[in-house]
């Protein structure tokens, strides 16, 4: 039986899939009222054992009690009905219908006439517009979900949680695209269910946000808890060390790379689109990282997609070598020995219904095709095996599907389909988003060696100490036009803040 005042237990949780050991005899007690905080590595089990409690998965052994009561689920149904919600990692929303109706999916509100039963958009409405009032955010109901900004759809899927009136809501992740502000707002939405009895269950790879809100802090590794602590007995170093079960003392690996001549020259790029970059000039030389800050909206997105030939130019040139090129298509980027690992891994990265393999040779499938005009599957395998090794995937085979597969390493097969293209110049839109402090440090490492052997490397980040501590110039934009260019060594977070604040 369950012991003490808690909402929520588990109790000796173990869960395999095929090569893996998720979860192994996990133990976790949730007080109500409080937010308890799960840390730990990519693949350290923290996605699995929540899908436990939420119903996706159905655990190999171990119990789960809620208000001291054991309970069984077969379906996330199931689960909210007993009061447990959950803010996915992974946002999913149905982009081709409105915020209200994703808001209320499953459960629309309904009127009745006769014996028929119609859905009551009226009410709908008001019940979105009330709720977004309560939680202070500026969704407009009626508008689809795919012309929301990813923040504004981390928003929505946050207001659905709170909209359940659940005793326990579990956030995975839930400030990965939030705007600083935003995350203010839901800073004071968590102490609000905090008042109100709700148990948290938070996860999050940032050390400082998890210091700032959490009561007590899990942490686990290679599918164990490690050990429960008091939030305001843990330290930055404390964390990492019982994450990574090593000291980090350096963050951020040496920087061994030396900048040359210049690779890439821009001038006075402007997009075709209104309300997005203006006038952008920059270089970028060889063996060189070229970090591109910013606050949600900067436009720092659209413009290396632009560079990328996803997007189309009003006005301006790309050199390349000293040659203008007018690239309209990833595909002529390709041929200039371009690449671009995306921010949205989950939406326009991995295909995660394939293999590692598929998903590694997607980019360079000419290189593979025999003269029978088949695909040579013991060179695309010879050559995924080889990358495996090269950049320490960990994986079971070459035969997984990729999304069983955690982030940092899902992250590293993309890196790895870019590098069978043998590019030049790698565009790297937030290359360590929702990946851990031990990945990113492997990430790091591999973006370092690609400039130290004379790769031009151009990473967006969000993250400032990453801009800081990998980039050797930072270009920062503030609403689509470049604000400043420092130098790393001479920068500091207050200026690259100050800079990314500056409307012009």
């Amino acid at each position: 039986m369950a012991e003490g005042n808690f909402v929520l237990q588990v109790k000796g949780l173990s869960k395999s899939f095929p090569g893996v050991r998720a979860l192994h005899n996990v133990s976790i007690d949730v007080k109500p009222g409080s937010v308890h905080a799960l840390m730990g590595e990519n693949g350290a089990g923290k996605s699995t054992l929540m899908k436990c409690l939420f119903g996706i998965y159905e655990p190999d052994s171990g119990d789960i009690f809620l208000n001291g009561q054991k309970v069984e689920f077969d379906n996330s149904r199931q689960a909210l009905n007993a009061g447990i919600s959950m803010i996915h990692q992974e946002l999913l929303p149905v982009p081709y219908r409105s915020v209200m109706e994703n808001l209320w999916l499953g459960r629309f509100p309904k009127y009745s006439l006769g014996p028929i039963k119609f859905i009551d958009h009226k009410k709908m409405y008001e019940d979105a517009v009330a709720l977004f009032k309560d939680l202070e955010m500026d969704i407009p109901p009626k508008v689809w979900v795919r012309e929301l900004s990813v923040s504004k759809v981390q928003s929505l899927e946050i207001a659905k949680a709170v909209s359940q009136n659940a005793k326990v809501i579990i956030m995975d992740e839930p400030t990965s695209s939030l705007t600083e502000h935003e995350v203010s707002q839901l800073f004071g939405i968590i102490n609000r269910l905090k008042n109100q009895g709700v148990g948290i269950i938070y996860i999050s790879h940032k050390i400082e946000e998890i210091l700032k809100i959490a009561d007590e802090v899990s942490i686990m590794r290679d599918g164990e808890h490690i050990g429960t602590y008091d939030a305001k007995n843990l330290t930055n170093d404390i964390i990492i060390k019982q994450m990574v079960g090593r000291d980090l003392t350096h963050r951020f690996p040496p920087k061994t790379n030396i900048p040359g001549e210049t690779v890439v020259e821009v001038k006075n790029l402007t997009s075709a689109h209104n309300h997005s970059f203006f006038d952008v000039s920059f270089n970028v030389r060889r063996g060189e990282i070229f970090g591109i800050g910013g606050l949600v909206g900067a436009q720092r997105t659209e413009l290396v997609e632009s560079l990328f030939g996803l997007r189309p130019i009003k006005s301006g040139s790309v050199l390349i070598n000293g040659a203008e090129q007018i690239i309209k298509s990833p595909t002529h980027a390709k041929l200039e020995k371009m690449a671009l690992v995306t921010e949205e891994r989950r939406v326009t990265g991995i295909i995660p219904m394939r293999s590692v393999k598929d998903n590694m040779i997607l980019a360079n499938l000419k290189k593979y095709v025999n003269k029978l005009g088949l695909i040579d599957e013991r060179k695309g395998e010879n050559d995924t095996k080889e990358n495996i090794a090269t950049l320490n995937v960990k994986t079971p085979s070459t035969k997984t599907l990729i999304r069983d597969l955690s982030g940092g390493n899902q992250q590293k097969v993309l890196f790895a389909r870019w590098f069978l293209t043998e590019p030049d110049i790698l565009i790297l839109d937030e290359p360590t988003r929702g990946i851990d402090v031990g990945a990113k440090y492997e990430i790091y490492n591999i973006i370092i060696e690609l400039a130290r052997k004379g790769k031009c490397v151009i990473m967006v980040s969000s993250e400032m100490p990453e801009l800081l501590g990998v980039s050797d110039r930072i270009m920062v934009m503030c609403e689509g036009r470049v604000t400043g260019i420092l130098d790393t060594k001479d920068a500091t977070q207050e200026e690259i803040m100050r800079l990314a604040t500056k409307f012009m």
